[in-house]
């Protein structure tokens, strides 16, 4: 079965107008110790990250300073994608030109964003949401980039050519260790030696 027929076959479990509302009070009730997403029509919670998730995303902000000062690496953005607007994803970090999300809510539009960052959990949703799920959603969102750091494979895996109808046509992976290039208009390169010091 493809992707888009199995997508096809899931029917929504809320509107996303009650989602946002049940984020929205799930973050004020509980100091933001639960996040909430909307992909393909269902909710799901995104694990509060451990020390090792945070120092990789950490990690990519100092690269992404050090060589492009003019782009911002935001934690936590809220964006909506999915076609016609009908999802929300909390990517780990987003990349985007500076001071672009000022004025934004919660959930910002997605044009303009150059790169998403998700970094692996180790919990039982991971597959589902980080390898399988959030490639479909952010491509068909027209991102240009989706940089998934893999700790359970110990690698990084940088989704290009991004498609409406597939998520992204191209990737690259490499093993941690690795040189990887995020290419133009990016331009950056992240040797991925130090990710090898926060898997558990």
């Amino acid at each position: 079965m493809t992707v888009m027929a199995e997508r096809a076959l899931q029917s929504p479990q809320m509107s996303v107008e009650e989602f946002e509302r049940i984020a929205a009070f799930a973050a004020k009730e509980t100091d933001d110790a639960v996040r909430f997403e909307f992909i393909n029509g269902r909710i799901g919670v995104k694990k509060v990250a451990d020390g090792d998730h945070n120092t990789i995303v950490l990690w990519l902000a100092r690269r992404c300073m050090q060589m492009r000062p003019d782009l911002d690496l935001y934690q936590t953005q809220g964006l909506r994608v999915e076609k016609y607007r009908e999802g929300r994803a909390r990517p780990d970090a987003v990349l985007v030109p500076e001071g672009h999300f000022a004025g934004h809510g919660e959930w910002a539009d997605p044009s303009g964003v150059l790169l998403v960052l998700e970094v692996t959990s180790y919990d039982s949703d991971t597959d589902q949401r980080d390898r399988q799920e959030k490639p479909v959603a952010y491509g068909a969102a027209g991102i240009p980039f989706y940089l998934l750091i893999d700790r359970d494979a110990c690698t990084v895996k940088l989704y290009s050519a991004p498609d409406p109808e597939v998520g992204y046509r191209e990737f690259r992976k490499v093993p941690f260790g690795d040189t990887l290039l995020l290419p133009e208009p990016l331009g950056i390169e992240l040797d991925t030696e130090k990710l090898k010091q926060y898997v558990d």
